[in-house]
């Protein structure tokens, strides 16, 4: 059965889940950033996976990434490149993010992992994010 990983909890909101995924999005209003979580118990690496889990993986990586950059154009900050990422040093639950970056971000152009510290939304920026990735999602 599938749990979601206690560490997304305090970091992230939940937007809804997808055939596969569970996405979330990244409370930082410093990015546009969306968390897929496969909803796959157990699963720590791509290898988990199916081939066909993995194939679902990717389209739900692009869906993600319309919804980051229907995120940044929310706020107000369009989305100039996307970032895809699965680590796991940190949370070991198999987890993809999708990150939307632009030259005037705090990490550009590095990566955004250990870069300052996360800003938390304004109420309004929150909702006006989370509508919009869950209108792109279709959630």
């Amino acid at each position: 059965m599938f749990e979601l990983h206690p560490a997304f909890l305090p970091t992230s909101v939940a937007l809804g889940d997808l055939a596969l995924c569970h996405a979330r999005l990244q409370l930082d209003s410093r990015y546009a950033w969306i968390v897929l979580i496969p909803r796959i118990a157990g699963a720590v690496e791509l290898e988990d996976l199916t081939g066909a889990d993995r194939g679902a993986l990717m389209a739900e990586v692009v869906q993600a990434g319309v919804a980051v950059r229907a995120v940044g154009m929310a706020l107000g900050r369009p989305v100039a490149k996307l970032n895809v990422g699965q680590l796991g040093n940190v949370t070991p639950q198999l987890h993809v993010h999708v990150v939307g970056r632009r030259p005037d971000d705090a990490a550009w152009p590095g990566p955004v992992w250990g870069v300052g510290t996360a800003q938390a939304y304004e109420a309004d920026a929150l909702d006006h994010a989370v509508a919009a990735a869950r209108t792109a999602l279709a959630l």
